[in-house]
């Protein structure tokens, strides 16, 4: 399993407000590409994002459902992405003096990508997540900067 912290200067509340903002989510999601549609009450669990992943002209569609959802502290996804399988995605947020501490725990939970040496898939997981952690804290900042103004 993957785990990736990174300390945020924005608050839970911000990092919250993006995740349940489902167009902004090939913003801040390394290897999305688009979001094609997303269910209406999303985030509540058992909704779906439905998105791309890839580069043109080698995009596959693929689907995201929330399986928790628990606005300002945690969300559970799982994330369809084909042909690799499915990841479960866990995003821990804890409030700090100056922002927050986010934790995201990402894993295969099927499909062939289980079958992988666990120190690889980790370590790529690891990588992309640490650039995903730093696009959703550009996000959440720009965010609340633009509601300030």
């Amino acid at each position: 399993m993957s785990v990736t912290v990174r300390a945020l200067r924005c608050s839970p509340e911000q990092v919250f407000a993006v995740l349940a903002d489902p167009w902004v989510y090939p913003t801040w999601v390394v290897g999305a590409s688009r979001l094609r549609a997303a269910d209406q009450n999303w985030p509540t669990p058992g909704c779906r994002l439905h998105h791309s992943i890839g580069v043109w002209p080698l995009v596959l569609n693929d689907e995201t459902v929330v399986l928790e959802w628990d606005a300002p502290r945690r969300v559970v996804l799982e994330a369809k992405t084909r042909p690799v399988g499915r990841e479960r995605v866990i995003i821990e947020v804890k409030r700090r003096a100056d922002g927050c501490v986010v934790r995201m725990e990402e894993y295969p939970s099927a499909g062939p990508l289980r079958f992988v040496p666990r120190p690889l898939v980790d370590a790529a997981l690891h990588i992309r997540n640490t650039e995903t952690l730093r696009r959703l804290e550009w996000v959440a900042r720009g965010r609340a900067e633009q509601e300030a103004s």
